[in-house]
Protein backbone atom coordinates (compact mmCIF):
# COMPACT_ATOMS: atom_id res chain seq x y z
CA UNK A 1 0.00 0.00 0.00
CA UNK A 2 1.14 3.54 -0.63
CA UNK A 3 0.72 6.55 1.63
CA UNK A 4 -2.98 6.89 0.80
CA UNK A 5 -3.71 3.22 1.46
CA UNK A 6 -4.48 2.41 -2.17
CA UNK A 7 -2.59 -0.49 -3.65
CA UNK A 8 -1.19 -0.11 -7.16
CA UNK A 9 -1.99 3.58 -7.51
CA UNK A 10 0.80 6.13 -7.61
CA UNK A 11 -0.16 9.50 -6.21
CA UNK A 12 1.46 12.38 -8.08
CA UNK A 13 1.35 15.63 -6.15
CA UNK A 14 0.00 18.51 -8.18
CA UNK A 15 0.24 22.24 -7.80
CA UNK A 16 -2.23 24.84 -8.93
CA UNK A 17 -1.04 27.10 -11.73
CA UNK A 18 -2.76 30.02 -13.43
CA UNK A 19 -2.08 30.84 -17.06
CA UNK A 20 -2.65 34.55 -17.74
CA UNK A 21 -2.22 36.06 -21.20
CA UNK A 22 -1.30 39.71 -21.68
CA UNK A 23 0.31 42.24 -23.97
CA UNK A 24 0.93 44.62 -21.06
CA UNK A 25 -2.35 46.45 -21.69
CA UNK A 26 -5.04 43.83 -22.15
CA UNK A 27 -5.36 40.72 -20.02
CA UNK A 28 -7.02 37.35 -20.42
CA UNK A 29 -7.02 36.12 -16.82
CA UNK A 30 -7.16 32.48 -15.79
CA UNK A 31 -9.42 32.63 -12.74
CA UNK A 32 -9.72 28.87 -12.20
CA UNK A 33 -6.21 27.65 -12.81
CA UNK A 34 -5.17 24.08 -13.42
CA UNK A 35 -3.49 21.44 -11.26
CA UNK A 36 -0.41 20.07 -12.99
CA UNK A 37 2.24 17.69 -11.58
CA UNK A 38 5.44 18.74 -13.39
CA UNK A 39 7.10 21.86 -14.76
CA UNK A 40 7.44 20.16 -18.16
CA UNK A 41 3.65 19.74 -18.30
CA UNK A 42 3.21 23.36 -17.15
CA UNK A 43 5.28 24.46 -20.16
CA UNK A 44 3.25 22.29 -22.50
CA UNK A 45 -0.02 23.63 -21.12
CA UNK A 46 1.22 27.23 -21.43
CA UNK A 47 1.91 26.59 -25.10
CA UNK A 48 -1.56 25.13 -25.58
CA UNK A 49 -3.15 28.14 -23.86
CA UNK A 50 -1.32 30.53 -26.19
CA UNK A 51 -2.17 28.51 -29.30
CA UNK A 52 -5.81 28.23 -28.26
CA UNK A 53 -6.16 31.97 -27.71
CA UNK A 54 -4.46 32.72 -31.05
CA UNK A 55 -6.79 30.32 -32.86
CA UNK A 56 -9.89 31.99 -31.39
CA UNK A 57 -8.98 35.41 -32.80
CA UNK A 58 -6.94 34.60 -35.89
CA UNK A 59 -6.80 38.16 -37.25
CA UNK A 60 -5.31 39.65 -34.08
CA UNK A 61 -1.71 40.85 -33.86
CA UNK A 62 -0.23 38.60 -31.16
CA UNK A 63 3.35 39.84 -31.50
CA UNK A 64 3.37 41.59 -28.10
CA UNK A 65 1.47 38.91 -26.17
CA UNK A 66 2.86 36.55 -23.52
CA UNK A 67 1.45 33.70 -21.52
CA UNK A 68 2.54 34.19 -17.92
CA UNK A 69 2.27 31.31 -15.46
CA UNK A 70 1.88 31.81 -11.71
CA UNK A 71 1.83 29.22 -8.94
CA UNK A 72 -0.77 29.09 -6.19
CA UNK A 73 1.18 31.58 -4.09
CA UNK A 74 1.22 34.12 -6.93
CA UNK A 75 4.89 33.62 -7.80
CA UNK A 76 5.83 33.82 -11.46
CA UNK A 77 6.88 30.42 -12.80
CA UNK A 78 7.49 31.19 -16.47
CA UNK A 79 6.61 33.55 -19.29
CA UNK A 80 6.55 32.69 -22.96
CA UNK A 81 5.99 35.01 -25.90
CA UNK A 82 3.19 33.97 -28.22
CA UNK A 83 5.50 34.60 -31.20
CA UNK A 84 8.03 32.12 -29.79
CA UNK A 85 5.31 29.53 -29.22
CA UNK A 86 4.18 29.82 -32.82
CA UNK A 87 7.75 29.70 -34.19
CA UNK A 88 8.76 26.78 -31.99
CA UNK A 89 5.63 24.87 -32.93
CA UNK A 90 6.38 25.32 -36.63
CA UNK A 91 10.05 24.44 -36.21
CA UNK A 92 9.15 21.35 -34.19
CA UNK A 93 6.70 20.21 -36.84
CA UNK A 94 9.23 20.74 -39.63
CA UNK A 95 12.12 19.03 -37.85
CA UNK A 96 9.95 16.45 -36.18
CA UNK A 97 11.36 17.60 -32.86
CA UNK A 98 9.72 18.78 -29.68
CA UNK A 99 9.02 22.51 -29.30
CA UNK A 100 9.87 22.58 -25.56
CA UNK A 101 13.16 21.51 -24.13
Amino acid sequence: MDACGVRGKTVVPTRLYRFHCTDGYDLVADLRGRRIPTVALVRLHAERVALDLMSRAAGTDWSAWYVEVYDERGHAVLAKAFAEVRCERRAGAIRGGRPWR
